[in-house]
């Protein structure tokens, strides 16, 4: 017979992406056991996931785990998740935006942080990549306000809108813009910028695989066996190239396939996370590509719409539509410097309960 306990937790939307979210303090200390909860509550490894929350998509078998902070000037510490689908793997190497949008919310729901009239902010440490984050959330009576007019590409409706002002963001798992200390490396004869700004990502030119840049979900998941194969080993070599080691079963390395803008924004990006492609796009992937756009020379760079000004709106064309970075930078070349880089996100409480995890 089997016995189960009951672990509180919220179900929340964060962005784009959704999973539940944990207070660090009803999780188990070891990591071991801490990761096999993690794998229960989602369902996994399970290509439906049947058993748990998770619903078989990388971008909704993600897990937020979240405490009072101890740091000075910090109000919140926040570990993400990747939990893996199909095989008994979580990753808490990258960290993941669109999740950190319902960070402050989730803070306020579980009483670690008081909401204050209007607006709250909350100051986050993400654990992931050892950065700061300012989350500006609307509240009203000493609530979250969920409701409101702001719509992200990729959520059907409107929200209150989520501002995340990233800090600290350069090197934020090599501790270097460009880990490889060049602007273009060449991997198997294609040009790759190795990049880590939010997020270590490789970016690579579309054309180079046969594609435009500008295809829709629905044609590229035709397409990504095939893509896959020739992103894998790039993506491999890169991480090792980037000090990351061997990168096979790591979620990064990100790759983002770029192009010429199709529409009115400044660049087109097709996120792979590495293995599949993203509905729409990563909030910390988009960071990434932001910042390697400022400086000559990147193959973001290349691609994107001209521009010197070191505080500007940069605007990524993704699957679902579009996304907008407010980038603010300093100095040129390899000594840029990202000052600073806000999105506007939207989060909803879904859900809050126990969940039932084997015991």
């Amino acid at each position: 017979m089997m016995t189960q306990k009951e672990i509180p937790c919220l179900f929340m939307r964060g962005g784009t992406s959704r999973g539940p979210y944990f207070l660090r303090s009803n999780l188990p200390l070891d990591v071991d056991q801490r990761d096999r909860v993690l794998l229960a509550a989602m369902g996994s490894p399970d290509i439906r996931q049947i058993d748990g929350l998770g619903g078989a998509d990388t971008l909704t078998s993600k897990v937020a785990i979240i405490s009072r902070s101890e740091r000075a000037g910090v109000d919140i510490d926040y570990l993400f998740a990747q939990v893996n689908i199909d095989r008994p793997i979580v990753d808490t190497t990258p960290s993941c935006g669109n999740m950190l949008a319902g960070v402050g919310p989730a803070a306020i729901e579980y009483g670690l942080i008081e909401a204050e009239d209007k607006q709250t902010r909350v100051i986050i440490f993400n654990e992931n990549t050892s950065s700061r984050t300012e989350a500006v959330i609307e509240t009203i009576n000493g609530k979250v306000k969920y409701d409101g007019m702001a719509s992200i590409d990729g959520v059907p409706g409107t929200a209150a809108p989520v501002l995340l002002n990233f800090m600290d963001i350069v090197g934020s798992v090599s501790g270097q813009f460009f880990p490889t200390k060049n602007l273009v490396d060449e991997i198997d004869g294609i040009q790759v910028s190795c990049v880590d700004v939010a997020m270590p990502m490789i970016h690579m030119r579309a054309a180079d695989f046969g594609i435009t840049g500008h295809e829709l979900r629905d044609e590229l998941d035709a397409k990504t066996d095939r893509l896959i194969t020739l992103i894998e080993p790039i993506r491999r070599k890169a991480g090792q190239l980037m000090g990351f080691g061997n990168v096979a079963d790591k979620v990064i390395p990100k790759v983002g396939l770029l192009s010429l803008a199709e529409r009115d924004g400044d660049i087109s990006s097709r996120y792979f996370t590495p293995l599949n492609l993203h509905a729409s796009h990563a909030v910390t992937g988009a960071c990434c590509i932001a910042a390697a756009a400022a400086v000559d020379g990147t193959i973001a760079n290349q691609m994107a719409v001209p521009s010197k000004e070191s505080n500007r709106e940069f605007v990524i064309e993704h699957p679902a539509g579009e996304l907008e970075v407010r980038l603010e930078t300093a100095g040129i070349g390899l000594e840029t410097e990202v000052v600073r880089a806000g999105v506007i996100r939207t989060a909803r409480l879904i859900m809050r309960g126990e969940l039932m995890v084997p015991a």
